[in-house]
């Protein structure tokens, strides 16, 4: 076997667990799904068939749209403010502690993963509720008593809950893998710091906060948690609907167009995400 050969045979071997995982776990079952979107429903069962009547019925229903709209608002506003929020918090952990305090900044992020999801959101109900911690807070000053449980806010909060400490994660890699030449030279320029945040620290560290919101982006667009348990399902999100579709009548072919259209939705956001990070200035 040639040389290049050997290396084209090692590259492929490396590769196929990769190649193998996808095509089982993403590729079949989304195949699958898409197929499954075109079966019918009578009698409470799925019979294999071809047909667009569950997607004339889901693309024709205004509902269908509204919680489309509302589940892209309240995810696009998560990434905003998850974004704006872990920058001050990853820029001190990049360039105003030492490399230890750093390390163990990181795992303490890390420690929420160890916990369930649900039961910290099963937490924040006790303090969004109208007698719960924020409610008191809010009366000591004359504001309350108010309840955040149920409404748009609780399902920011959860969409936080989720995403924050992974947001701070990804940003304080990226920032503090910047080359420090380049912001000692700014500063040598006359540059304050703040331009040297927006002309030089983030353009340089541009990929790594883009892929930072992305992922919080993803995780918020396709939560079911959070909008159920803190948001009360009303409006319904897109990930709401695909559980009411399987409850009423069995119909799954019609949840699998919501799931097939979110999916769709993600990796058009994922793949335009992406090549702007890359993009080159000019």
């Amino acid at each position: 076997m040639a040389e290049g050969q050997r290396r084209d045979f090692y590259a492929w071997f490396w590769r196929a667990p990769l190649l193998v995982w996808q095509l089982l776990f993403f590729v079949v079952p989304l195949a699958f799904m898409f197929v499954m979107s075109f079966w019918l429903v009578k009698n409470y069962r799925m019979t294999p068939a071809f047909a667009f009547d569950n997607w004339a019925k889901m693309l024709g229903w205004n509902i269908f749209w509204s919680s489309y709209a509302y589940t892209m608002a309240l995810a696009v506003a998560a990434t905003i403010l998850a974004s704006v929020l872990a920058f001050p918090a990853a820029y001190g952990l990049a360039f105003r502690v030492t490399d230890t305090t750093r390390r163990w900044a990181l795992f303490f992020l890390i420690i929420p993963f160890f916990t369930s999801y649900l039961v910290r959101v099963y937490a924040w109900q006790v303090v969004l509720a109208g007698n719960g911690v924020i409610s008191a807070m809010l009366g000591w000053v004359g504001l309350g008593p108010i309840s955040l449980l149920n409404t748009p806010i609780g399902t920011l909060v959860g969409y936080l809950t989720l995403s924050f400490p992974l947001v701070v994660i990804l940003q304080t890699i990226s920032l503090a893998s910047i080359d420090k030449t380049l912001i000692e030279a700014a500063h040598n320029m006359g540059c304050s710091p703040l331009r040297t945040v927006f002309s030089v620290i983030i353009p340089a560290a541009k990929v790594g906060l883009i892929v930072a919101g992305l992922f919080c982006f993803i995780l918020s667009f396709g939560d079911f948690v959070s909008p159920y348990y803190l948001g009360g399902s009303k409006p319904p999100t897109l990930s709401i609907m695909i559980v009411d579709s399987t409850k009423s009548g069995q119909q799954w072919p019609r949840a699998a167009v919501i799931a097939v259209v979110m999916i769709l939705s993600l990796l058009a956001i994922a793949f335009t995400a992406v090549k702007f990070a890359y993009r080159r200035r000019g």
